[in-house]
């Protein structure tokens, strides 16, 4: 065995580190937990695997009601956060935030399972999580290849929303559909929480995650740098931001610029006093956790109440 296998050559606090003999070990998010039915919620879950080639997947969910249900429910497509290299949709934090948001707001859910930085560079999760929701609009007219996604969702009312580099990736989807087409698939709401997008600096993460990350001229990192934001194809945005948040100001020029780029929709953000990055994952039975996903739920069942007849 060579003696300098175990010789770290690049290391970020908390997420990982690279050795010499090119393993790579995450300091976070490694744990899992299986999909089943919720004993809390009753959601069902499954996971699907969308490309066997890549591995790409979804972890899927279906609140109780859906069986009886005599039209088909909206659909929440969620990318998770983890600064493009940790965490995954079986990570529990995220598997019963998820449970929770399928039952309170009567949703699908589709949690999409992209490939991590720095095996898989970026922009590999961005394009990954892009194939994710082409493949779900393969099922707006009945005839896609899962079940659940046929007979249940209802892809007129499709929301997108994502935590930290999640919303960033939320984010660049619904940019992306709106310059090559969502197809059948109308987005009606885009959430982002605790978005991470970058400032007027290099990011020395994103830099190493991502080989062609050029700076601040870089607008899928750097989205406030947009010229093309006022484009946005989306009518509503929910930004949420925490007053302890290394990334709130990050959060803040983001909606800030959104609002003075001419774009026609209507955005709102929500502060959390004394809260740091993605709390409501860490702890989700802390008052303030609990009112964010009702904000959350609240969100998305205005819009869905605004749709219907």
């Amino acid at each position: 065995m060579d003696p300098n296998s175990n010789e770290v050559v690049r290391e970020f606090p908390h997420l990982f580190r690279v050795y010499k003999d090119g393993r790579i070990e995450r300091l976070l998010g490694t744990e899992t937990t299986p999909p089943g039915t919720d004993p809390l919620t009753s959601v069902q879950s499954k996971d699907v695997t969308i490309n066997p080639q890549t591995g790409l997947s979804l972890r899927l969910y279906l609140p109780p009601t859906a069986a009886s249900s005599s039209t088909k429910l909206p659909l929440l497509i969620y990318i998770h956060g983890g600064a493009f290299c940790v965490c995954s949709p079986s990570n529990p934090a995220y598997h019963h935030h998820l449970n929770f948001i399928a039952a309170e707001t009567n949703v699908v859910v589709a949690s999409v399972d992209y490939r991590l930085a720095p095996e898989h560079p970026l922009p590999t999760a961005f394009d990954d999580s892009w194939e994710a929701v082409k493949w779900t609009t393969s099922h707006a007219a009945g005839n896609g290849p899962e079940p659940w996604l046929n007979n249940h969702a209802d892809l007129g009312v499709v929301f997108i929303a994502g935590d930290s580099a999640g919303a960033n990736i939320a984010h660049n989807m619904a940019m992306r559909g709106t310059a090559e087409g969502f197809g059948d698939l109308k987005l009606q709401g885009l959430v982002l929480l605790h978005p991470y997008f970058g400032n007027e600096n290099k990011d020395e993460l994103v830099a190493y995650l991502y080989p062609g990350y050029t700076g601040p001229d870089n607008t899928i990192i750097h989205a406030p740098q947009d010229p093309n934001l006022s484009g946005l194809g989306c009518p509503k945005v929910l930004v949420f931001i925490s007053e302890k948040d290394f990334l709130r100001e990050r959060g803040r020029n983001f909606y800030e610029a959104l609002k003075k780029s001419g774009w026609k929709g209507v955005v709102d953000i929500v502060e959390f006093e004394g809260e740091d990055h993605v709390f409501h994952l860490f702890d989700p039975t802390k008052e303030k956790a609990k009112a964010l996903v009702k904000q959350f739920v609240s969100f998305m069942k205005q819009i869905e109440n605004d749709l219907r007849p």
